[in-house]
């Protein structure tokens, strides 16, 4: 058995960046209208680009907040001195990149960048591996009660000092070490949580099941593996490790806060963009 201070890099005083749509919408704008410039063979400014600069500065200035209605194209038109089709092509590729909407016979808006996002599945480790035509077994090297310190108290919406289910198993694909999971739980969101056998099913599927997810806030790191990190995954100590710290919510209330480390050479994380 593991102790849970075993781990210099624990999540109980992790310090956890979460992921916000509006860091990757804001890193989408440029902060100088000469990002989006095209020139001519004399060295100008083209008419379109130099409308299309402006628009793209003032956005990123935060002159129209999102779902606000936009100069017109004849507003334009006339503050530019260029013609409509020259405004047109500028809010054509504003549009192409995400960061206006255009609505025939309306206008054209400021786009809602809060739905420009990384997202990333959460999947059953067994399933995941079980889709692979492999196999999925599990070593649980800690399970029980502990005291919540101060600081994951305050990830879990918890009293320091309240009582927190704590687990640490490690996931193996085809009998090769795939996963260090250490997990902390809120037990209001699963009292049984302690009685569940997690050699024959992974704390994701049962907490899945009795707690309907709602929202979850994930952070992604390289790290070096500590020496109990590597002598559980069988790798040696420092080799790179691919890190996901995540938190789960159900109806407004923290469910879970989990370190899953990976060896780098074993495993690959995928998700989806979409603006």
């Amino acid at each position: 058995m593991v102790s849970p201070h075993a781990f210099p890099h624990g999540i109980a005083g992790a310090s956890l960046s979460e992921l916000h749509a509006s860091s990757a919408a804001a890193a989408a704008l440029p902060r100088a209208a000469g990002g989006g410039s095209a020139r001519g063979s004399a060295g100008a400014t083209a008419p379109y680009a130099r409308v299309k600069g402006w628009l793209k500065e003032q956005l990123a200035r935060g002159r129209w907040s999102p779902g606000a209605l936009m100069p017109s194209e004849a507003e334009l038109v006339a503050q530019f001195h260029v013609s409509r089709m020259t405004v047109n092509r500028a809010l054509r590729e504003l549009r192409d990149e995400g960061l206006v909407e255009r609505v025939q016979g309306v206008g054209t808006f400021a786009a809602q960048l809060h739905r420009v996002a990384s997202t990333l599945t959460i999947r059953d480790l067994h399933a995941e591996i079980a889709a692979r035509g492999n196999r999925h077994h599990a070593e649980v090297h800690l399970a029980r009660q502990e005291r919540a310190g101060a600081a994951l108290a305050g990830r879990l919406g918890l009293e320091e000092g309240a009582p927190v289910f704590h687990t640490l198993i490690v996931h193996f694909e085809n009998g090769l070490a795939l996963q260090c999971e250490d997990r902390y739980v809120n037990p209001a969101q699963a009292p049984d949580y302690l009685a569940v056998d997690f050699t024959r099913t992974t704390p994701t599927h049962y907490l899945l099941e009795v707690a309907p997810l709602w929202e979850a806030q994930y952070s992604i790191e390289a790290c070096s593996a500590s020496a109990d990190e590597a002598r559980l995954l069988g790798i040696d100590t420092g080799a790179p490790c691919l890190v996901v710290v995540r938190r789960t919510v159900s109806r407004g209330v923290p469910i879970t806060l989990a370190r899953l480390v990976h060896p780098g050479s074993r495993y690959v994380l995928e998700g989806a963009f979409k603006p």
